[in-house]
């Protein structure tokens, strides 16, 4: 049996050759510093290196519980290659803001990866996590959910590259979860994580389950299981015999935000499983002044599935309202300036660059 022999080190963190190696490591984001909880397991045998975020946002809870029952759960001698695992990447976000932005300066992390390590704090603590992280990894794994303003039918989604091999290998990890539906994007731009990832050759998912920040126990056992899946899928752990889950493929196809301040009053479901099919032109919603009842309607800029939309009942323009997608054909595929994919406003994590 060959024996792993490579030392696994973030910061002050050290796990040698089958250990795991539990605790901080502070981060300097300029004006303040965070410290950022991490467990490395580092296996007895060799294998790729695989890194796990949650708390990008604040507000999502299940991704964070997630993250620290796997941590709990990985025996170093059972690991073929090493495992990092980040519950908290976004600490201010986290512990007090709990929103997608940050209270220290008002910036979505999730918005500006792989950050300016000269920059402003939110920016600063991008770069540190690719940095420290991200950069060097096989493959990436960025845990999410619907925050606590937020409705979402679950999906895994990733960004094509252009890179046939690199393309390939993201598309099975992203169906090894035990997912139904798989969302690509057809162009790795953006500054949210999996595409600034995918930008420097690596393969990495944003994998979404549950709604509203809502916590259970049930949610994030079924996260576990999809984490344990893909681990095996990707030889981490060793196989169990089970065969992949069949998906079905989509493509973010629209975007839409508000375009006024006022009460938001949606015209598809708050029930994840339902939020629905709408056709091209379709209402989606109203926005109500509260100071004189003018109404501004929103309407569907394209037909598809909504994934995931706004629950929390005030919007200000920008604000992300709901984020369509159509079913992937690769041999009819669009081309990507037909489709946009979601995230220009301040809600979803299908990110465009900051402005």
């Amino acid at each position: 049996m060959t024996m792993n022999d490579v030392p696994l080190s973030v910061g002050s963190l050290d796990a040698q050759p089958g250990t795991k190696a539990r605790g901080t490591v502070r981060a300097d984001l300029g004006t303040l510093t965070v410290d950022i909880p991490l467990t490395l397991v580092n296996g007895s045998r060799p294998g790729p290196r695989v890194v796990i975020t949650a708390g990008v946002h604040g507000g999502e809870f299940t991704p964070i519980d997630a993250a620290v029952r796997l941590a709990d759960l990985l025996d170093p001698g059972k690991v073929h290659g090493q495992v990092v695992i980040c519950p908290v990447a976004n600490p201010p976000a986290v512990y007090q803001g709990r929103l997608n932005i940050s209270p220290v300066d008002g910036v979505n992390l999730n918005r500006v990866l792989p950050g300016d390590p000269a920059g402003g704090p939110t920016e600063r603590l991008a770069a540190w996590l690719f940095t420290h992280l991200v950069d060097g990894a096989d493959v990436y794994v960025d845990l999410h959910c619907g925050g606590i303003d937020q409705v979402l039918s679950d999906f895994v989604g990733y960004r094509l590259t252009g890179d046939p091999d690199l393309d390939k290998a993201t598309a099975e990890l992203a169906g090894s979860f035990g997912i139904e539906d798989v969302i690509l994007g057809l162009k790795a731009d953006g500054g949210n994580s999996h595409a600034a990832a995918a930008r420097r050759g690596i393969s990495a998912v944003l994998v979404e389950v549950g709604s509203l920040g809502q916590r259970d126990e049930p949610t994030a056992l079924r996260r576990v299981d999809g984490l344990l899946t893909s681990l095996r899928h990707l030889g981490v752990l060793d196989q169990d015999g089970s065969a992949p889950a069949p998906v079905r493929e989509w493509v973010w196809s629209a975007g839409v935000t508000a375009e006024a301040t006022g009460l938001w009053y949606p015209e598809f479901s708050f029930d994840a499983d339902v939020i629905g099919e709408v056709a091209e032109g379709d209402l989606l919603g109203r926005i109500v002044d509260p100071a004189d009842g003018t109404e501004h309607t929103v309407h569907a800029p394209v037909g598809g599935r909504i994934f995931y939309g706004m629950h929390g009942l005030t919007v200000a323009p920008g604000a992300e309202l709901a984020a369509l997608a159509v079913p992937w054909d690769p041999d009819t595929a669009p081309s990507p300036d037909t489709l946009r994919t979601p995230g220009a406003g301040h809600g979803s994590d299908e990110a465009a660059p900051r402005p």
